[in-house]
């Protein structure tokens, strides 16, 4: 009769920390080959200038806005800043036919939520609109926005000159009434859920499933069709998809398109 050969605790311990390592460098380097060869893609040259049926995909910024993406006939709106802001930054103003405007602008960072509940609370009476100029930014804070917004019974809009993409279109939903200019931006991509570095791919998979399930459920609690995520999903997060005036009329979105 054969005998395995006995192992004691000490040599065990010492087995299962190399079992361990070996796993932590096979998930590391899953990780590195799947960057890798995104370094080296053909980068994909996009045209410039005003967005038209079928020619809405155009380079993805969040350090500026993208005054070409539509032909714009005069002055903004508002006085909207070119450059964004890596922080989630908010202007009161009073504008004439509009009443008494809330500027929301920037990056949609950490915390940004928050803030904005504290910036309502201060204001001596709510607003009579929320203008959104944003490349986005966290899905969770943006959405958390939204629905402070849909709390409060606030109309969001994005105006002439305006940009609201990435994870931005989800504050904007959170208005019970949504209005988009026709020299405005409304754009959408994949997003980036929130994970741990490393993750094994099943749990990354079912991470990011579990995020784009929250969102879905998100969008049908604002009364936005969710048919809207094919143009995210469809759409890598270094481009942006610029929405046309019957796509933000039919995924509701918009529940108005304004000069």
């Amino acid at each position: 009769m054969r005998y395995l050969p006995q192992i004691d605790a000490k040599s065990g311990l010492k087995y299962v920390l190399l079992l361990q390592l070996a796993l932590a460098g096979l998930l590391i380097a899953t990780q590195i080959f799947g960057i890798m060869p995104k370094l080296y893609e053909e980068k994909v040259e996009l045209p410039n200038g005003p967005v038209s049926p079928g020619d809405q995909r155009r380079e993805y910024r969040t350090d500026r806005s993208l005054p070409g993406l539509v032909t714009q006939d005069g002055p903004a709106d508002l006085s909207m800043p070119d450059k964004f802001d890596n922080r989630l930054r908010f202007e009161v103003m009073v504008v004439e036919g509009k009443g008494n405007v809330l500027l929301v602008t920037g990056q949609i960072d950490e915390g940004a939520a928050q803030r904005f509940e504290e910036q309502l609370a201060d204001m001596p009476a709510k607003p009579d609109l929320i203008a959104l100029h944003s490349p986005g930014g966290l899905v969770q804070e943006a959405q958390q926005i939204g629905r402070t917004i849909r709390v409060k019974e606030l109309p969001t809009a994005v105006l002439k000159g305006g940009v609201c993409a990435s994870s931005c279109p989800y504050v904007l939903a959170g208005g019970l009434d949504r209005a988009v200019s026709r020299q405005g931006i409304v754009g959408l991509h994949q997003h980036y859920y929130d994970q741990p570095g490393y993750m094994p791919v099943m749990f990354a998979v079912e991470s990011i499933q579990t995020g784009q399930g929250e969102t879905m459920e998100y969008l049908v609690e604002m009364g936005v069709d969710p048919s809207i995520m094919v143009y995210s999903l469809k759409t890598p997060p270094e481009q942006i998809y610029a929405l046309v005036e019957e796509e933000l009329i039919e995924t509701r979105i918009a529940t108005k398109i304004v000069d």
